[in-house]
């Protein structure tokens, strides 16, 4: 877990409700505005997107879908900084029943089931527990789903449904402690407060086991970057699942059940599963494969400041640069390869900003011939995992992490 802030650190709790208040404003019907375009060469396409700044809060993005909302963070925000700005962070929501305004002072946290005292917490109770920061990647289980081959249903991302930020809240083993867990609690289960729009559809809740939930790590955010969370990133609190995708992440989240027997709702059982095989990967058409729920994030690695077709200079020094994640470890180190993958050079690592973040990575190399040529850039994290050398493959999409190819011409 990242630091304990100081007394003497933290803002008054009216200062910082005074501002979250007036981050509440409706969430307003959005047009589907294209205010540019974008190239995304994603094998089945489309090959173009695209971008708008209609949504409260948010800047420049990729429009994937207006309702719910999808909206993808443009590739070029992570060469800008180690943490995603907060107006261009990527946006996924599962139903668009999303309540258009909140009323922070009537806002309640529920903690109920398998407790000693059942407890609503206002904000203001949250904000007087020990206050936590931890800089941690948000990313979509299905970021890069674009890429797949065959073609997979769901949304087609490419690779900005991820954003690296800094959360501060409470940590959920704290909020869980004054509850009172009892004896025999399996597990824990959350929701937040979008609707379905069908009267049958399952809510979105998400579970996690009780030593997980308990491990002082997972966190209950209600800023990110210094600032309120967005409204379309979950305001006013969110779960924070360090080193696991973002389907855990629970958005606008009011209800908290700690369960004495195993979640066997639609989300957890039948939802957001992967093959029980290293990477999730399986051959096209495979059959009876057991599957077990989505978990945690596995490393990987990107070239930022350099894109597919762009033309180098022969025999030149060239920086390349770029960001890397471990997934559930920390980044060990980043290699480098400007021949396609023939050989390998370290990477210099910048600032270490904790074990779940963004890592920023830079390497000088110069290009031998004139031509054709392949950079790649690969991570490895604490746990010696590694990125793969082919694409996985699953029905759902999920856990992409290959080593990524950026063909560049020397002239």
């Amino acid at each position: 877990m990242g630091s304990i802030i100081p007394p003497h650190y933290r803002s008054s709790r009216r200062h910082f409700l005074a501002r979250a208040g007036a981050a509440s404003f409706a969430l307003a019907s959005v047009p589907a505005l294209a205010e540019a375009i974008t190239q995304l060469p994603l094998p089945g396409g489309p090959d173009e997107r695209q971008i708008t700044t209609a949504f409260p809060q948010k800047g420049a993005l990729i429009l994937q879908r207006t309702r719910p909302p999808l909206l993808e963070t443009p590739f070029e925000v992570f060469d800008q900084s180690t943490f995603t700005p907060n107006d261009r962070f990527f946006v996924r929501w599962h139903w668009a029943g999303i309540p258009t305004d909140i009323n922070v002072d009537a806002f309640r946290l529920a903690v109920r089931g398998h407790v000693n005292r059942e407890i609503p917490f206002a904000l203001d109770d949250l904000l007087a527990l020990p206050r936590v920061e931890l800089a941690a990647v948000n990313q979509c289980s299905g970021n890069s789903r674009g890429y797949f081959q065959p073609r997979v249903a769901g949304g087609q991302w490419s690779n900005g449904a991820m954003g690296n930020a800094r959360w501060t809240g409470v940590r959920l083993k704290d909020v869980l402690d004054h509850a009172g867990v009892k004896a025999g609690a399996v597990q824990v289960r959350f929701k937040g407060m979008d609707d379905t729009v069908l009267p049958d559809a399952p809510h979105f809740m998400k579970s996690l086991d009780i030593d997980h939930a308990r491990d002082g790590e997972v966190m209950l955010a209600y800023a990110m970057n210094g600032e309120p969370l967005p409204l379309l990133n979950g305001f006013p609190l969110r779960l924070i699942v360090p080193g696991w995708y973002s389907t855990y992440w629970v958005k606008m989240l009011n209800d908290i059940e700690v369960l004495d027997q195993p979640d066997t709702n639609f989300w957890t059982q039948t939802a957001y599963r992967i093959p029980d095989t290293p990477n999730g990967n399986i051959e096209p058409g495979a059959t009876g494969v057991k599957t077990v729920p989505i978990n945690r994030m596995n490393p990987r690695s990107f070239i930022t400041n350099i894109k597919a077709g762009d033309k180098l200079q022969a025999g030149a020094p060239t920086l390349a640069r770029g960001i890397a994640f471990g997934g559930a470890a920390g980044v060990s180190r980043v290699d480098f390869s400007s021949d396609g993958g023939k050989s390998w050079t370290g990477a210099e690592l910048g600032k270490d900003e904790g074990t779940y973040g963004f890592r920023r990575w830079q390497i000088r190399f110069a290009l031998p011939s004139q031509g054709d040529h392949v950079l790649m850039v690969s991570c490895t994290n604490m746990r010696g995992e590694t990125q793969t050398r082919s694409p996985n493959w699953n029905p759902s999409g999920f856990m992409r992490n290959v080593v990524e190819q950026t063909s560049v011409v020397a002239a």
